[in-house]
């Protein structure tokens, strides 16, 4: 069995207490994790506090903070395999998918070691004369970072690169399921020579280290992602510090596919944006809302591919889908699938537990045509498309924004004023137009409603760990006039 340690101000500690975490591939227990307490998050908290403003990172340079994320990005690259590893081993997420990811969160960290320096004030022309006025672009402080167990070092690296490149020290919080990989990547962190207390990596459960972490007076900015109801959580908790919050949350992505698009393709990309990742993926294109000139011919498409996956153990190659996270995870996805058919959807393959060790769940198909499913309304996180078909543009659109969510979608078709159209109607953080799944460290990435507030990614995430200081010289060598001597 595998002991995992949490790291605070630059050490590595056992933690007074433990948890065991779960092979979802196997069910069995593979790994001893520490388990943060509250007093554990005060120390990492103060520790942040300290390296802020009294210690060697209070006088690193801009570009001396760029060339230390240089370093961790080539140490990320470096390592890039033992990390999926890790991540496939702790969350059962295949491991095609955690070596390419992976790779990839390298190339944040480097964007935003470029970005570091870049980071400028600016000269006010103010309406006074004999003054000079400036803003300063500061760090905002001390940041709780929370990430779920889905893609943890690609969900933190969108957090911590822009947050380093500002200047800001943070506690990541690792979910409590899957934290092995974030641990490691700690490792990682103390090697590229960040100085301590600058990102302290611990993990716990929500009641004991995720609200202590919240509602921590030193706290000044939460950067949370995961569900909207554990989000409410942390915005109740964030009263009682008035930090801000960046929240990215669930969705309910619509992926529209219209008569002339080419179906092909447009299948492909469907069954990478419900069945990649198990499902588990906050922008899951969950929803196909298909013409319905074609939904029988594309619904036989999506099928054939569906029950072609290749589903197995997520440190095979081979391995297309591998299990749900967690046993909680995979009872949610059969209860909701349950319900759905209870409720009128039909059922168009999948739909079962599979048998044996591990939680692994089909890859589903859900007819909803004309049923008012569950299905259509509720997250699954697991590999469950739901479909309805339309009629007009107008009518694509109406299905589209049916939701209280608003994170990403997907429009296919051949017909560019159509697709401008849908750019400007549907109501999401994201749309992708003959594409689906691409990001990019250079693209800002966020939701709205009930998938969140802020964005991730790009420049504008940086200057999100930001505060601006308004600086007032006066130019004139002439004493101020004495306020109450009457002239």
């Amino acid at each position: 069995m595998q002991r995992f340690q949490y790291y605070i101000d630059g050490e590595f500690l056992d933690g007074e207490a433990r948890f065991q975490s779960i092979d979802p591939a196997t069910g069995d227990v593979w790994a001893d994790m520490p388990e943060a307490r509250e007093s554990d998050v005060d120390r990492a908290v103060n520790a942040a506090e300290k390296a802020l403003y009294d210690g060697p990172w209070a006088k690193t340079t801009a570009t001396q903070r760029g060339k230390l994320l240089y370093k961790l990005a080539d140490l990320v690259a470096a390592n890039a395999q033992k990390l999926a590893e890790l991540e496939t081993r702790d969350t059962g997420k295949i491991i095609r998918e955690t070596s390419a990811q992976i790779a990839y969160v390298a190339d944040y960290y480097r964007y935003y070691a470029g970005l570091a320096d870049k980071i400028e004030g600016s000269y006010l022309p103010i309406d006074k004369p004999d003054m000079d006025v400036w803003l300063r672009r500061e760090p905002i402080g001390v940041v709780a970072m929370m990430v779920p167990w889905n893609s943890q070092l690609f969900l933190s690296a969108v957090k911590i690169g822009p947050a380093l490149a500002a200047g800001c020290t943070m506690v990541v919080k690792a979910s409590e399921d899957g934290p092995a990989p974030l641990l490691e990547f700690a490792r990682l962190v103390h090697e590229a020579g960040f100085p301590a207390g600058v990102v302290n990596i611990i993990t716990g459960f929500g009641p004991s280290c995720g609200a202590a972490l919240g509602r921590h007076p030193k706290v000044v900015h939460i950067a949370f992602t995961g569900g909207p109801e554990t989000a409410r959580h942390v915005v109740r908790n964030s009263a009682e510090n008035l930090a801000s919050t960046s929240l990215e949350l669930g969705g309910k992505s619509p992926f529209i596919v219209f008569a002339d698009a080419d179906l092909e393709s447009a299948a492909n990309a469907q069954v990478a944006g419900i069945f990649a990742a198990t499902g588990q993926s906050c922008v899951a294109g969950s929803r196909l809302i298909v013409e319905r000139s074609v939904k029988d011919a594309f619904l036989s498409i999506i099928k054939r591919k569906a029950e072609a996956i290749r589903i197995g153990p997520p440190l095979e190659m081979a391995t297309e889908v591998g299990p749900l996270a967690t046993k909680r995870q995979q009872d949610h996805v059969a209860a909701l699938v349950d319900k759905s058919v209870q409720s009128g959807a039909r059922l168009v393959t999948g739909g079962q537990k599979l048998d044996g060790d591990g939680y692994y769940f089909q890859p589903t198909i859900l007819d909803c045509d004309g049923v008012t499913s569950p299905s259509l309304a509720e997250e699954f996180f697991g590999p469950v498309l739901s479909v309805v078909s339309f009629e007009t543009e107008a009518e694509a659109l109406k299905l589209a924004n049916d939701t209280r969510y608003g994170l990403a979608s997907g429009v296919f078709t051949q017909n560019l004023t159509r697709a401008h159209r849908l750019m400007k109607g549907i109501r999401a953080g994201v749309v992708w137009v003959n594409t689906y799944r691409a990001v990019s460290p250079i693209a800002p990435f966020g939701g709205f409603r009930l998938s969140g507030q802020g964005r991730e990614g790009g420049l504008a995430a940086a200057l999100d760990y930001t505060r601006t200081k308004t600086i007032w010289l006066r130019t004139s060598d002439d004493p101020i006039p004495d306020p109450f001597v009457m002239r």
